[in-house]
């Protein structure tokens, strides 16, 4: 039909654009993957356990009762000492001191002047203690963790709260690459004054990313302040409180990840004795518990109550973060699970993440395994949908979303994998309307053609059968004389139960590559592949000259490709310390007619040969086994390639499942190759004895099988590689022994009786 094509390159280009928006991954499409991801963790959300994190929070409760914020710089001074008192592994401040304090003596002063202080007034203010440094020696007498935000030189132009670079007590190291090209990039921050930030046991920045939607699903543990890398609050805070010194970052060049073959960006960072993963850049993917009220503290109960032993059970072994939970103080950031988290209940969740290992990852080989789902989609659905139908290819097409899901949900519930199923379904949806549209008005033209065509000559009912079917095929063949190969490969089943499944794929492939390049060279069809075996056949469809000598030549070429093969492999064996048992195949000619054509049933069928003479091909392959050789060929191929091939008369075989006995040979090489050596000598020897055994002078052929095996012993140049001869001289020299203690009956006829198959 003129335009059969058509629906199959719209198929093409809708899976094209499909391909590109999945490289371009669009802000639209990258919205719809966050929202799946929201959906899987309000479904099954991170269950809240203890794990040594907690939130001291200026609550609503804490400002009434100490006054609006930002407090005196002594107050937040007791709180650090209470918690020191009372055991906390780390205090960790998410919060930035930039200004002095506002009640400083100086500031108090400058405040009141020209409002009449007396001078005893202005000593006594003279004298009291600076806030800063009350705040600055508390800080330094406990484990504390300060922080800064990380500014862009867009945010720092016009700010004087941002020309000091922040201290960094952590070191840090690499695991492969540099880090510092891979991780978010600033040029300056907003810092704790000099005397805090220096005081400090630790300093990270709290600065957290929100996406378009600003909705905070990533916690950042480390960046780049002008070239230089700095951690995260909440990295520095599990630093601190485990004792350590130094932030590990680890690289794709250093872990061996990699991705299309291109660097993946930082895969994880080590924290003490914590490890964990990260995306690309270098960020930890919140996976959120929703608010849990026993995850805080209020700041009041703190500072105002009693130091008694509930209070101490909640701090002790904690990593305390001070932050506040208070509208009106602008810390408050949505998540997947809470759309008014506080910024401090995001930094605790994330450090009870990486203490709990409760991670959720997208790993590296994501982007692959979701463009290969998209690609087998919507492929299936371009080579479906013209054959089955648009009915058949929605329900099709269905499953194969609802799969998408299901196995995207399942690897979340599981393994905790984030996997994309949007593009799969975005594959199939784009594929199959535009197909299944252009189809439905092909088929709508195609029965009006058909209507139109046979309604004078056959009956409304087979008029609308070949309505809804017009290329429907016939089955049936024809008798044609062919040339049939078989090919199997000896031992396979010991050689794969040392393979894992990708093992044995992938040498199966490297096997029958080969075999089938050496059939297709020589003008063969390939029949069908049978696990380690191969049919093909010469001479259908269409004619072949010589094909008994072409489907010869290809049996030897499958010898040769086999040696390649082994050394290949024995080669990669070595390489990793294991031997490599080596691969033998059988091969299996023979000439005759056959019936060739379309077999199989009304619903499906293949182009293949039916017959006795394909069931003598097959049972000559079988007895590759029994005489130890590589290949056994018919007296009816080898007669019909002239002088061209050199061969060896086998033995007279019945083989199982006929009564008449056939005469059998093993090629050896291509006459050509065999000129001026020592074949012709040999080829005597094997003349004579098979003569003497039919004779039954088994002196005269145990003779002669013996000189054959010393010739083949001494390793004539003439025997090509691979092919296998010394067992039929061992087969026949243990026959003769056999037959001369027990000597046959007097109407032997020297054939051998197969007794496999």
């Amino acid at each position: 039909m003129r335009h059969r094509w058509l629906p199959t390159l719209i198929g093409v280009a809708a899976l094209c654009i499909v391909i590109a928006l999945r490289v371009a991954d669009p802000v639209p499409v990258t919205q719809v993957r966050n929202w799946v991801f929201d959906g899987y963790q309000r479904i099954e959300p991170r269950t809240y356990q203890p794990a040594g994190v907690r939130v001291v929070d200026i609550d609503e409760t804490a400002l009434k009762t100490y006054g609006q914020w930002p407090w005196p710089r002594t107050i937040v001074a007791s709180l650090i000492e209470r918690l020191d008192k009372l055991g906390a592994a780390a205090i960790v401040f998410d919060m930035v001191f930039a200004e002095p304090d506002r009640t400083a003596p100086e500031n108090l002063l400058t405040a009141w002047k020209g409002h009449g202080l007396t001078q005893p007034i202005r000593e006594a203010l003279q004298g009291l203690p600076d806030p800063d440094s009350v705040l600055a020696r508390a800080i330094a007498s406990a484990p504390t963790v300060t922080g800064f935000v990380p500014r862009t030189a867009e945010q720092m132009t016009g700010t004087t709260l941002s020309s000091r670079k922040p201290p960094r007590p952590a070191g840090f190291a690499y695991s492969g690459d540099n880090p510092a090209q891979l991780l978010p990039r600033f040029s300056g921050a907003t810092t704790n004054l000099p005397s805090i930030a220096d005081a400090a046991t630790g300093n990270g920045s709290f600065g957290l990313v929100s996406d378009l939607d600003n909705v905070v699903r990533h916690v950042p543990l480390a960046q780049t302040i002008d070239g230089k890398v700095y951690p995260s609050l909440a990295a520095e805070a599990l630093r601190v409180a485990q004792g350590a010194r130094t932030h590990i970052i680890k690289t794709s060049t250093g872990s061996g990840e990699r991705y299309f073959g291109g660097d993946l960006g930082v895969t994880a960072m080590k924290i003490g004795r914590i490890e964990v993963p990260t995306t690309a850049k270098g960020r930890l993917v919140l996976y959120d518990t929703g608010p849990v009220a026993a995850r805080s503290i209020s700041a009041a109960r703190v500072l105002g109550g009693p130091l008694d032993n509930t209070l101490r059970q909640q701090v002790q072994g904690q990593i305390v973060l001070i932050g506040t939970s208070a509208p009106g103080l602008g810390d408050i950031r949505a998540t997947p699970l809470d759309p008014a988290a506080a910024g401090v209940t995001v930094q605790a969740q994330a450090l009870e993440q990486m203490i709990l290992g409760a991670h959720l990852r997208r790993p590296d080989w994501a982007n692959g395994a979701e463009t290969l789902a998209l690609l087998v989609v919507g492929g299936a659905l371009i080579l479906l949908l013209p054959g089955l139908g648009a009915v058949w290819c929605a329900v099709l097409g269905a499953v194969a979303v609802g799969g998408g899901m299901a196995g995207s949900w399942f690897a979340f519930t599981e393994a905790r994998l984030l996997l994309d199923p949007v593009f799969p379904a975005l594959a199939g949806f784009a594929v199959y309307l535009p197909m299944s549209s252009v189809l439905f008005f092909q088929t709508e033209r195609q029965k009006r053609f058909v209507r139109s065509a046979f309604a004078r000559y056959l009956s409304p009912a087979l008029v609308e059968r070949l309505a809804a079917r017009p290329n429907e095929l016939k089955l049936g063949g024809e008798n044609r004389e062919l040339t049939l190969l078989f090919s199997d490969i000896r031992g396979f089943t010991g050689v794969a139960e040392t393979m894992t499944p990708d093992q044995l794929t992938n040498f199966m492939n490297a096997f029958l590559t080969p075999m089938t390049d050496e059939v297709l060279a020589r003008y063969g069809f390939v029949d069908k592949y049978m696990g380690d075996a191969i049919m093909a056949f010469w001479n259908a469809p269409v004619h072949v000259d010589g094909h008994p000598l072409e489907a010869a030549r290809t049996a030897l070429g499958m010898r040769r490709r086999l040696v390649d093969l082994n050394r290949t492999w024995e080669a990669e064996y070595a390489a990793s310390g294991r031997e490599f048992p080596g691969i033998a195949v059988g091969i299996g000619l023979h000439t005759g007619v056959a019936c060739v054509g379309n077999m199989g049933s009304e619903q499906r069928f293949d182009y293949s040969a039916l017959g006795d003479n394909v069931n003598l091909a097959s049972r000559f392959e079988g007895q590759c086994k029994t005489y130890g050789v590589d290949n056994v060929v018919s007296g009816e191929t080898l007669a019909s390639c002239g002088d061209e091939i050199a061969a060896l008369e086998i033995d007279l075989v019945r083989v199982k499942g006929r009564r008449e006995p056939a005469r059998i040979f093993t090629l050896v090489a291509e006459r050509e190759a065999l000129r001026n050596t020592g074949f012709d000598a040999f080829g005597a020897d094997h003349a004579a004895m098979l003569e003497a055994y039919r004779a039954q002078d088994w002196d005269r052929a145990d003779a002669a099988a013996l000189r054959c095996q010393d010739a083949l012993q001494a390793a004539p140049g003439w025997l090509p590689s691979g092919c296998t001869l010394a067992p039929i001289y061992a087969l026949y020299r243990t026959r003769i022994a056999a037959l001369r203690a027990d000597p046959p009956v007097a109407d032997w006829d020297a054939v051998f009786d197969a007794q496999t198959k």
